[in-house]
């Protein structure tokens, strides 16, 4: 799947990266802790998150995150978005919450079934 068929299932508005929605999409981790990013996401994940501050473009860029997806509305401030576009980090907001996104790309097929069973097992 590629991440202009994310925005379309998530009904995502583009806010920087457009020439970037050609990525392929292999999985995602929705979540609003960055130390559980940094712990359980590997290279090239969509990040799904209702934080908006520089905090998330960076911990995307340490990640090598294939792009941030803001959850509930919620737009970053216009310095975050300038330090996306530096870092080539696509952008993009909906509407739907957080739960609603996991179930839409979950139905779509947008699941790998081995970052589910390893953060299950992670509270073993």
């Amino acid at each position: 799947m590629k991440l202009f068929d994310v925005q379309k299932i998530l009904e995502a508005e583009v806010l920087c990266g457009d020439d970037l929605l050609h990525k392929d999409v292999h999985n995602w981790f929705a979540c609003d802790l960055i130390n559980e990013m940094l712990l359980y996401v590997t290279p090239d994940t969509l990040l799904l998150t209702s934080l908006t501050n520089i905090h998330i473009v960076h911990t995307a860029q340490v990640m090598d995150a294939i792009g941030v997806v803001f959850v509930g509305g919620k737009r970053p401030a216009e310095s975050v978005i300038t330090n996306s576009k530096l870092y080539n980090i696509p952008l993009l907001t909906t509407k739907h919450l957080t739960f609603e996104c996991c179930g839409r790309l979950f139905l779509n097929n947008l699941h790998d079934p081995t970052v589910v069973k390893d953060a299950t097992n992670a509270y073993r």
